[in-house]
């Protein structure tokens, strides 16, 4: 399972760099993916964003040197804190007291010992798929910049959908829509050489005027999983797709953006498809 390997020597390459910034492109070369699929990966497998993981790594770690007797100045700078109140947040956020005081009588600091990924097959529910080629395509809407951390666009995605949703973009974007896949489409496109990437709300059309912005889709094969419900259901079948079926399905995560097909967008009640990019896994 050479994707799990990988996956398992990024964790690896973190725990050895705990005092540095996150290298993303460090661990998308490590895992054969791009930082921005890396990182959704790790967050549906450990139940956890990537930087809250090093965020309880590095404090876990600055606890034991603290009650060895180091102090609070060099531990923070040790783990890249150049501010004293920065670590101090940081720290007690984690072990709900501040690190001056880990030595008092009767202080308490948690441990959060390293991970790492090992698949247990569950075969709970049968996940209904296609695996579907295309070539390129064209879409039309509007974007916002995918952030480097993950959480980030978890807050920026959402309100440029609420944003499109009441100046009636996502109308205007459905009377144009001309091509397949039919739906109102989440695009995110992650550019693995420059460390870029764009989260579109858009249509298959080449009908860009009135300011609309144009993005070829790449022609790619697709893993295609149909799902209903709410915002909270397209989440859940995202994390079954990369928790359950990708690690023993054959197939490795492609270079080519995630599609979300929502055929009808009623936030509440949607219908849609979650469309993986995927490559057959080598012998």
């Amino acid at each position: 399972m050479e994707w799990l390997d990988r996956l398992n020597s990024a964790l690896s390459y973190i725990e050895d760099n705990l005092g540095s910034p996150p290298d993303y492109e460090a661990l998308s070369r490590i895992a054969c993916c791009s930082s921005y699929h890396f990182q959704r990966m790790f967050a549906y497998l450990a139940d956890m964003p990537l930087s809250e993981y090093i965020r309880r790594r590095r404090m876990s770690l600055a606890a034991v040197e603290l009650l060895s007797g180091e102090k609070v100045v060099d531990v923070a700078l040790k783990y890249g804190y150049s501010s004293p109140t920065a670590f101090n947040r940081a720290f007690q956020s984690v072990h709900g007291c501040p690190p001056s005081a880990v030595r008092a009588p009767g202080a308490q600091v948690k441990s959060f010992p390293p991970i790492s990924f090992k698949i247990t097959v569950k075969g709970v529910e049968e996940m209904n798929f296609r695996i579907e080629r295309r070539e390129a395509f064209t879409i039309v809407g509007v974007s916002v910049p995918l952030e480097r951390e993950l959480e980030k666009n978890f807050q920026v995605i959402p309100q440029k959908w609420a944003q499109a949703g009441a100046d009636g973009t996502i109308g205007r974007l459905a009377a144009r829509m001309s091509g397949e896949p039919k739906g109102v489409l989440g695009v995110s496109s992650f550019d693995p050489k420059t460390g870029t990437g764009r989260y579109y709300i858009a249509v298959a059309s080449e009908d860009d005027s009135g300011g609309l912005e144009k993005f070829t889709v790449p022609a790619a094969q697709w893993a295609v999983f149909p799902g209903s419900g709410s915002n909270e259901s397209i989440q859940e079948l995202e994390k079954r797709i990369f928790t359950e079926w990708l690690p023993t399905s054959g197939y490795e995560y492609g270079e080519a953006p995630d599609i979300e097909v929502y055929i009808s967008p009623d936030p509440q009640n949607a219908v849609y498809e979650v469309w993986v990019p995927v490559v057959k896994k080598k012998e």
